[in-house]
């Protein structure tokens, strides 16, 4: 298929998409956007826009290859010699622009890591499901999504481990990867907690797409194709349909410089 066909493939898609998030009440990150409740009518009605799965747990997280040795503690960028790119995204948000974003990404044969936030699982926990059938993988966000860089020791470590038990619950395990909320890199202390909780290494991002302040999906796009390199690791955010919109001409573009979409893990492995 030539660019210009498969460019316009991916619009005609994304059109669709965002057809159906139109109208929509869209909810962020707490940072992005505070009001948002996690347990409300909206919720409900947007869990049952993906499919269900029975009580319990509702998928399985893949086996991983093992990490190589000499990571950091803070893992800001993969291997700049490998042609990829990790597409990471924020997990809250509404159900339909988190479905959309992943409907995109399979699209064009990419895979993405998805750092959900506890609240969101509790209240759609069918996208734990959602997001490890498409092939992705999904980590940590903390609990509640506060600031836990300014938290107690106590407080902080019991943001890392209920979400870890929420993962657990729903997939077997608690996910490869801790990515602090609020905050691009952690404090000492919440590094140390989170290697307590069962990640040795916290995930950031070397590339802000800055999606969450819903600057439209031309500028994500830009910053996005502006700022990645190989071995990027790219912070966007489930919940706002400019990132849905964007995402189509994102992949078109690193795929153009011969950089393919994957997961942190397949990044770094």
């Amino acid at each position: 298929m030539t660019f210009p066909h498969r460019r316009a493939v991916l619009r005609a898609a994304a059109s669709g998409v965002l057809a159906g998030l139109a109208g929509a009440p869209l909810v962020g990150c707490d940072e992005e956007r505070r009001a948002a409740g996690g347990g409300g009518s909206s919720a409900r009605a947007s869990a049952r826009a993906v499919p269900s799965g029975p009580p319990g747990a509702v998928g399985h997280a893949p086996a991983l290859r093992p990490l190589p040795a000499g990571l950091p503690a803070q893992i800001e960028h993969g291997p700049a010699g490998r042609k990829a790119v990790a597409l990471t995204f924020h997990g809250r948000g509404d159900a339909r622009t988190a479905t959309g974003c992943l409907a995109e990404v399979e699209r064009a044969g990419a895979r993405v890591t998805v750092l959900a936030v506890g609240d969101w699982l509790d209240a759609q926990p069918q996208l734990a499901r959602r997001v490890l059938d498409g092939g992705h993988e999904l980590g940590n966000h903390t609990m509640r999504h506060l600031d836990i860089c300014a938290m107690s020791a106590t407080a902080a470590y019991a943001e890392i481990t209920q979400c870890a038990d929420r993962l657990r619950k729903l997939t077997g395990g608690v996910g490869r990867w801790f990515r602090p909320s609020k905050a691009r890199l952690a404090t000492a202390q919440v590094v140390r907690l989170a290697r307590k909780a069962g990640y040795p290494h916290v995930l950031s991002y070397n590339v802000d797409s800055l999606d969450f302040t819903d600057p439209g999906a031309a500028a994500v796009q830009r910053a996005v194709l502006n700022g990645a390199r190989p071995g990027s690791v790219v912070s966007l955010h489930f919940g706002h349909a400019g990132t849905v919109a964007a995402l189509p001409a994102i992949l078109d573009g690193l795929h153009r410089r011969g950089l393919r979409a994957v997961t942190t893990s397949e990044l770094l492995t």
